[in-house]
């Protein structure tokens, strides 16, 4: 995998016309799928509304389907595309756009608070790959900083985790992430046959709005992801015989606050219930309770 430092910035100041390839078969190996349907395509620049004044962040621009609106309202458009074998494309279609920036990278390890400069801040819209698309989720989520909102297409049961909530069979780490540092509203479904090739799933289109810091009163935020992720560790357990099963850093931290069971208790929190049942402010208090 690349380092950030090696990452390929593709500005129009710098760009040539590259010769087109005239086809270009989607990878099985990044996950493509293409949108191609001009009705989900509108719908989607008018959920993100770009503004003249503003700059976009596309992940995965792909052959260009979303690219072509968004460039023509957006101020700035800065796209993030991984596949090599798409760059000349991009670069034909729009190198001369003077608002356009092109960046061959992978958007897990892409810095784009730095890529977006001079801006301040960025929104992000993005159809992303099923096979990467809860990392890169979580990737955006740490560049909140510089990231007011994301407008992303998700698989429809990855979307139904995000948004579930406690006592959902659905709800699980993702969801007690997201809801952390972001607001969500789901927007609205897309069928398999928007795409070429047709995935085998319905996606769904999805707003998180991003919040400057996390919702919830702890000291140490990197605690509370160790915490939730040993309590979803298997999702049959109860809370306590999760805690008592966590890994040696948390193990130790939670020996030194008197065990799982006394630190449950400070927190207010059943000893038989599971992590699927917790609201995220369940979640601060046992982080609280390991701070003190």
């Amino acid at each position: 995998m690349k380092k950030d430092r090696e990452a390929s910035s593709l500005h129009p100041s710098s760009l040539s016309l590259q010769p087109l390839s005239t086809t270009h078969r989607p990878s099985k190996r990044f996950g493509q799928n293409f949108l191609t349907d001009k009705s989900i395509i509108k719908r989607i620049v008018a959920s993100l509304n770009p503004l003249a004044n503003e700059t976009i962040v596309e992940i995965g621009p792909g052959r260009g389907a979303l690219t072509a609106p968004l460039i023509e309202h957006a101020g700035q458009l800065v796209a993030i595309e991984f596949d090599r074998n798409l760059i000349p494309i991009l670069v034909n279609t729009f190198g001369k756009r003077e608002n356009f920036k092109l960046i061959q990278n992978d958007a897990l390890i892409t810095d784009i608070c730095a890529e977006i400069r001079p801006a301040a801040t960025a929104r992000v819209v993005a159809n992303l790959p099923y096979n990467i698309a809860t990392a890169v989720l979580q990737r955006l989520i740490e560049q909140r900083a510089c990231l007011t909102e994301l407008i992303l297409m998700l698989q429809r049961e990855v979307v139904d985790r995000i948004i579930a909530s406690p006592g959902s069979a659905e709800r699980g780490y993702l969801s007690v992430f997201v809801e952390a540092y972001c607001e969500t509203e789901k927007l609205f479904d897309v069928s398999p046959r928007s795409f070429r090739p047709a995935p085998k799933v319905w996606s769904t289109i999805v707003r998180l709005t991003l919040r400057p810091k996390i919702v919830v009163e702890v000291k140490d935020e990197k605690l509370l992801w160790q915490v939730v992720s040993a309590g979803f560790a298997q999702r049959r357990k109860t809370i306590l015989n999760n805690l008592r099963s966590a890994p040696p850093p948390l193990q130790e931290r939670l020996k030194a606050h008197g065990g799982a069971s006394l630190v449950l208790c400070r927190a207010e929190v059943e000893l038989q219930r599971r992590a699927e049942t917790l609201a995220l402010e369940d979640w601060a208090r046992m982080v609280r309770a390991l701070e003190s």
